[in-house]
């Protein structure tokens, strides 16, 4: 949701809210937050590694948090803030400083709602959206402008559409939820059957479901099932122009990255985390807790627990290996041919 900086603090406050100490002035008052090389006298910022404290001494950051390591850095900063992670603590910050934008519940008047769709309490519907047929838009949800939530589609309590999301007839999104721009749920799977000539389009039945607590980024999409249904575990994190495809099922608290693209059918368990770029092939598994580096190509199941890489994707001491050996081809080569150049004795 959109925020605006319209709070101030000042470095006693700061301190107070994460527990940390203050070294400087401690009346030092800071209203946004910005980085090191960025900041004016009025913002906050934090330093966490040695290797940015050229740009915390030309800093004009106003106060600063850092690790209790750095704290007698060169700077010019009115305060610091110690703290043992200050990246954390920014985080934990953030809503002191910045606002969410004003909820406020009703439907507008260009909005389309059909009769028989039910729109829970205190729940808001921007301009020319649509909510068809037998839809359910839940307590407290927020349908963005432009938004279509097709007939039978149901939205949880909580959950915000940003503008220009679509749901799919009978799509189901949980609470807490947040899908942003673009996104499109429940599209038809790409399955064809080639038949006399064509490919002839198979029909897809089932569902999309999206748990509670997930948060999809823009212009992602995520298909429909065939005859089973396509899930999205509870807390699970999905970045911009990300691509799921039918019947796939992801577990909880999973994350993938931009770009990634997951073919049909494919398992992701729980905690497993899929770097930009991956791509995975149908009907696999990735195991519980799996991790699989940017750009990995995924043609075989992936073990629990374990870290993946490369194209085809490998454990990743391996990949880094042949990739290491691939780099000695080079000037492995040139001493082969220099040693077939040699005139015969």
């Amino acid at each position: 949701m959109a925020a605006s900086a319209t709070l101030s603090l000042t470095a006693a406050e700061i301190a107070a809210a994460v527990d940390g100490v203050v070294s400087g002035d401690p009346s030092a008052r800071v209203s946004s937050v910005a980085p090191l090389d960025r900041a004016s006298t009025e913002d906050l910022s934090f330093l966490a590694h040695s290797k940015y404290a050229d740009a915390f001494a030309a800093s004009d950051a106003g106060v600063v948090l850092v690790t209790a390591e750095l704290a007698e850095a060169p700077g010019k900063a009115a305060a610091r803030v110690v703290v043992a992670k200050p990246y954390d603590a920014l985080v934990a910050l953030l809503p002191r400083f910045y606002a969410p934008a004003p909820f406020v519940p009703g439907v507008h008047s260009t909005a389309i709602v059909a009769p028989s769709a039910t729109v829970g309490r205190d729940a808001r519907i921007d301009a020319y959206a649509i909510v068809g047929e037998g839809a359910s838009i839940g307590d407290r949800a927020w349908i963005g402008a432009h938004s279509v939530v097709n007939d039978g589609a149901t939205v949880g309590a909580d959950t915000r559409l940003f503008s220009h999301v679509v749901l799919y007839a009978g799509a189901a999104v949980g609470e807490r939820t947040i899908l942003h721009a673009g996104v499109r749920i429940g599209s038809d799977g790409f399955g064809y059957a080639y038949r006399d000539g064509a490919h002839r389009k198979i029909q897809h039945v089932g569902r999309c479901v999206i748990g509670n607590d997930v948060e999809i980024g823009a212009n992602s999409a995520i298909d429909r099932g065939s005859i089973d249904d396509t899930v999205i575990g509870d807390g699970t994190k999905i970045d911009n122009l990300v691509h799921i495809a039918h019947n796939v099922r992801i577990g909880r608290l999973c994350l993938l990255m931009a770009q990634v693209g997951v073919a049909g059918s494919v398992r992701i368990e729980d905690g497993a985390i899929l770097a930009g770029q991956v791509g995975v092939s149908g009907h696999l598994t990735i195991g519980k807790g799996a991790t699989l580096a940017a750009q990995a190509g995924v043609f075989g199941d992936i073990p629990a627990g374990e870290t993946w890489s490369g194209y085809p994707a490998r454990p990743h001491r391996d990949a880094l290996r042949a990739q290491a050996a691939s780099f000695r081809l080079p000037a492995l080569l040139k001493r082969i041919e220099r040693m077939l150049s040699r005139e015969p004795e």
